[in-house]
C-alpha cells in the first residue's frame, strides 16, 4: 500500500474516532442531564402515564325561598363506567348490568367492548341500585356517586326556577341566571395503575375534593307563591282561558314575591308534554289553521298543509317544549288596554296638562282626524271630571289628555319611565316593549296609545312600571335573587336592587294613588274592594290580536296600602270564555289574593 493510501486510511480512522468521542460526550451530557437535571420532570410524566383521573361531582346549591323553604335541591345518584383494561368477564359483566340497569345487551355490549379509559354506561343511576352495582364488587366496574336536581314542589315556580341538564347546568329559569354561583367546583380522583392500565392495589388514591355550590335565597315566597299558583289555575279552568299570568312583588324595592304562568310543568319531568299545555297547543294550532283557511277562501286559493305537518317529529318535539317552557309573564308581551292608562294619567300630571278640577264630556266617541274612536260606554259618560274620568276608564278622556302632552311629551314620558327598556329582571329571555317610533306618531296612533292600544309590552313592564309611579316615583329593577349564601350561611354576594331614578314627582304619585284608590271604591274596579284595607288599581278589557278574533285579554293591577303601597299585583287572563271584563273577572282574583297575602304579610 502506497504512503499516500495509508495517510488517508489513518486520517478517516482518527476523524472516526474524534466523531464517536464528541457523540459519546453529548449522549453523556444529555443522560446526566435526564438523570439529575430532569429527573422530577419525567418521573411525574411518567406517573402520569399510570394515573387514571376521575370526577368527583360538586353539590349544586340549592335554592330557598325568603323563609328557607328549600324550591331546588340534590339527590344522590350514581353513575355506572366501565374501564376495559380492568375486566376480566366481559359476558359476565354484560350480562349483570343489563339485568340491574335494564339495558339492551347491544347497548351495553358496544360500551363494555369498546377500548377506552373509561366507558359511562348510565348517569343518575338511585343510589340504592348504585351501592347493590357496587358490592357486587365485578372488576372494571365503576360506580360514583353524583349529584341529581331535584324540586319538591314539582311545577312550583317552574318557569321562574327553571331546570338543569345531564351535566347538571342550569338550561332556563334562575338555573342559568345564577349557574355560576349554584354549580360548586369539581374534584378528582387520581388511582395509580401499572402499564397495562390495572389499577395498582397497594397505592393509595389521590384525592381532591368538590366545593359545593353556594345556595341561592330568593325574595320568591312559597306560600304567595302557592296561593297565586291555586288562584291562577282556578280561574283557567272556570273561565275556560288559554293562560293565565299573575305577579306580586313589593313596588319599594322591586322583589318579586310570586310569578306564575300557568299551564306550568313539572320541573323533574322538564321533557314531558303536560296535558294542558298539548290542549292549548292544539288550540292555538286549529286557530291558525282556520284564520288560513278563512284567508285562503277570500282570496280564492287552496289552504295548503298545516305547518305542522311540514315539521319532523323532533323538530315539533322541541317547538312544543320550548312553548311550554316559555314564562308569559317576560318572554311575551300584549296590548295591555285601560290599565296603560295610569300612565296617560302620569304623564299627563307631570307635564301639567291636567289638574282634578278639569272637566271633560263624553258622548260616547271622540273624534281624531278621520277615526271614530269609541267609549266603552256606548251611550256616553256625559260630563265628567278627571276623577271621574279615570273611574269611569272614559276613552274620550284619555285620547284627550294623550293630545293635550303631545306626541314628542308622551314619547320622552314614555322614556322618562322606563318603558322603552327592558326591566332588567334577573330571567333569562325578556322581551323588549313594541312601541311605535318617535317620529311616526301621529293623532291617532297618539289617541289609541293612551288608552293602551297599538303597542306591546310584557305584564312585568307594565307591574314594574305602574309600581314606580305610586312608590313615591322611584324607578324599581324587578328582581328575585336576594343573595348567594356558602355552605356555612356566610354571604358570598348580595343581589339586592335599590331604587333607581325618579320618574315622576312625589306630588304626582300621591295624586295616582288617591285616582286609583277610588278606581277601586267608586269606579270599575270595585269587585277588588276588601273592607278594612285601602286598595289602588285599574281594569283593562283588551282584544287579542289580531282584531275581529273574538278573543280578549281581562286584566288588573292592584296595590296596598293605596296611600302607601306595599304590595303589588297583576293578573292577565288570555282568551277567557263567556264574561270577558277585567273588571268582573280579573279585580276579583287580585281581591281573592289580597285577602290571604295582606293578613299574611302583616299588612
Amino acid at each position: 500500500m502506497s504512503n499516500k493510501n495509508k495517510t488517508y486510511n489513518r486520517k478517516k480512522v482518527v476523524t472516526l474516532f474524534f466523531f464517536c468521542a464528541i457523540t459519546f460526550v453529548l449522549l453523556t451530557v444529555r443522560l446526566v442531564d435526564l438523570m439529575i437535571f430532569q429527573s422530577a420532570y419525567y418521573t411525574d410524566k411518567a406517573e402520569d402515564l399510570h394515573e387514571r383521573e376521575r370526577s368527583i361531582k360538586a353539590a349544586r346549591g340549592r335554592i330557598l325561598d325568603r323563609n328557607g323553604v328549600v324550591l331546588a335541591d340534590n339527590k344522590t345518584v350514581c353513575t355506572i363506567s366501565v374501564i376495559h383494561s380492568q375486566l376480566e368477564d366481559k359476558e359476565e359483566v354484560i350480562s349483570f348490568l343489563c339485568e340491574k340497569l335494564e339495558l339492551s345487551e347491544e347497548f351495553v355490549r358496544k360500551r363494555v367492548e369498546k377500548y377506552s379509559s373509561m366507558e359511562r354506561i348510565r348517569s343518575n343511576v338511585p343510589k340504592e341500585l348504585g351501592d347493590e352495582i357496587r358490592e357486587a364488587d365485578l372488576p372494571g366496574v365503576k360506580v360514583d356517586e353524583d349529584y341529581k336536581r331535584y324540586y319538591p314542589y314539582d311545577a312550583l315556580a317552574s318557569k321562574v326556577l327553571g331546570f338543569t341538564g345531564g351535566d347538571n347546568q342550569g338550561i332556563i329559569g334562575l338555573e342559568v341566571i345564577y349557574d355560576e354561583y349554584l354549580s360548586g367546583e369539581e374534584g378528582t380522583i387520581l388511582t395509580l395503575t401499572d402499564a397495562a392500565g390495572i389499577e395498582i392495589e397497594a397505592a393509595s388514591e389521590h384525592r381532591r375534593e368538590p366545593v359545593p355550590g353556594n345556595d341561592l335565597v330568593l325574595s320568591l315566597d312559597y306560600n304567595i307563591q302557592s296561593y297565586a299558583t291555586q288562584l291562577a289555575k282556578q280561574v283557567m279552568a272556570t273561565k275556560e282561558a288559554d293562560r293565565v299570568s299573575l305577579i306580586v312583588m313589593n313596588p319599594k324595592n322591586g322583589e318579586i314575591m310570586a310569578m306564575v304562568d300557568v299551564p306550568e310543568f313539572n320541573l323533574n319531568e322538564p321533557y314531558t308534554l303536560t296535558p294542558e299545555y298539548e290542549a292549548l297547543r292544539a288550540r292555538e294550532e286549529a286557530r291558525k289553521q282556520a284564520a288560513k283557511e278563512r284567508q285562503a277562501a277570500k282570496n280564492g286559493e287552496e289552504t295548503g298543509v298545516p305547518e305542522e305537518e311540514k315539521k319532523s317529529e323532533e323538530e315539533l318535539k322541541q317547538e312544543k317544549l320550548n312553548g311550554m317552557w316559555r314564562n308569559g309573564c317576560i318572554n311575551d308581551t300584549y296590548e295591555p288596554g285601560s290599565t296603560f292608562k295610569v300612565i296617560t294619567a302620569a304623564a299627563a300630571l307631570e307635564t301639567n296638562s291636567v289638574t282634578l278640577a278639569d272637566t271633560f264630556s263624553c258622548p260616547g266617541f271622540i273624534i281624531v282626524d278621520d277615526r271614530k274612536i269609541r267609549c266603552h260606554k256606548v251611550g256616553g259618560h256625559g260630563a265628567e271630571d278627571f276623577t271621574k274620568g279615570i273611574c269611569n276608564s272614559c276613552n274620550p278622556v284619555f285620547v284627550t289628555l294623550g293630545l293635550r302632552v303631545g306626541a314628542d311629551r308622551y314619547y320622552d314620558c314614555l322614556k322618562q319611565f322606563g318603558l322603552l327598556e327592558r326591566t332588567g329582571v334577573d330571567l333569562p329571555g325578556e322581551a323588549g316593549t313594541i312601541m311605535h317610533k318617535k317620529d311616526a306618531i301621529g293623532n291617532v296612533e297618539l289617541a289609541t296609545m293612551s288608552f293602551g292600544q297599538s303597542f306591546q309590552i310584557t305584564p312585568l313592564q307594565l307591574a314594574t312600571t305602574v309600581s314606580s309611579l305610586v312608590n313615591g316615583g322611584k324607578r324599581v329593577t324587578p328582581h328575585l335573587a336576594v343573595r348567594a349564601v356558602d355552605e356555612l350561611g356566610n354571604q358570598a354576594e348580595s343581589f339586592e336592587k335599590e331604587a333607581g331614578r325618579q320618574i315622576v314627582s312625589t306630588e304626582t304619585s300621591e295624586t295616582l294613588q288617591m285616582l286609583l284608590e277610588k278606581v277601586v271604591s267608586e269606579g270599575g274596579g270595585s269587585k277588588a274592594q276588601i273592607e278594612g284595607y285601602s286598595i289602588g288599581g285599574k281594569t283593562a278589557t283588551s282584544q287579542t290580536l289580531p282584531r275581529g278574533s273574538g278573543r280578549y285579554i281581562a286584566s288588573f293591577v292592584g296595590f296596598s296600602p293605596a296611600d302607601d303601597p306595599e304590595v303589588l299585583a297583576l293578573v292577565v287572563i288570555h282568551s277567557p270564555q263567556g264574561t270577558y271584563y277585567g273588571g268582573q273577572i280579573a279585580a276579583p282574583v287580585i281581591r281573592q289574593l289580597f285577602e290571604n297575602v295582606l293578613p299574611y304579610l302583616e299588612k
